[in-house]
């Protein structure tokens, strides 16, 4: 069976990679890190979700063997009306919870028309020194106040042109709109395929 380590320990991100990836051993970055005894250190200085994503995977591949594939992904936030703040500072531009960290969000947007926002996620595969990736956006609005009581993260002020917000929707039609699981389904088939 081939081994995926996944260069977080996001329980929601981690879910969403084992549906896809239901024929390989997924190691988180706790039990990869338990397994060879040591702390690797993942690194995310760059400006692009992308670069986040290869620097990722490429930090987390000097410490362990090279028969892993490793997964990283970078993820944010963009709001137009702030020109695309916060983006790759998502979940550093403000120290507390994702809880906080929304409400911040929408309190940035008082008095603004544009309630544009933007997801954004960038996807980068490890393995034996080739790197593969894939990106995909989700367009949509913040909304006055948070809603919802499903999803991770900013779900709750991420609403669709349905007028919900991925917080209020099933994890099923999540699923089909997705751009992480789209994003997944790319680097799944690079696999599948020997692009990596």
């Amino acid at each position: 069976m081939r081994k995926i380590v996944v260069a977080s320990n996001n329980e929601g991100k981690i879910r969403e990679i084992k549906r896809i990836f239901e024929d390989y051993e997924i190691l988180t970055l706790k039990e990869i890190e338990e397994k060879i005894g040591q702390k690797i250190e993942v690194i995310e200085n760059e400006n692009t979700f992308k670069g986040n994503a290869i620097s990722k995977v490429k930090s987390v591949a000097k410490a362990i063997p090279e028969n892993y594939y490793i997964i990283a992904d970078d993820s944010g936030i963009e709001l137009d009306a702030l020109d695309g703040f916060p983006g790759v500072y998502t979940h550093r531009w403000l120290d507390g919870t994702d809880e906080e960290r929304n409400l911040g969000l929408i309190e940035k947007l008082k008095g603004k028309d544009d309630r544009t926002c933007r997801f954004k996620v960038a996807i980068a595969c490890y393995h034996n020194s080739n790197v593969v990736t894939a990106e995909e956006e989700l367009v949509g609005k913040v909304p006055e106040y948070p809603r919802g009581e499903n999803g991770f993260g900013f779900d709750p002020i991420f609403e669709l042109d349905t007028g919900k917000t991925l917080a209020e929707i099933t994890m099923e039609e999540k699923n089909k709109i997705g751009c992480r699981k789209k994003a997944l389904m790319k680097i799944h088939f690079a696999i599948e395929n020997g692009e990596i």
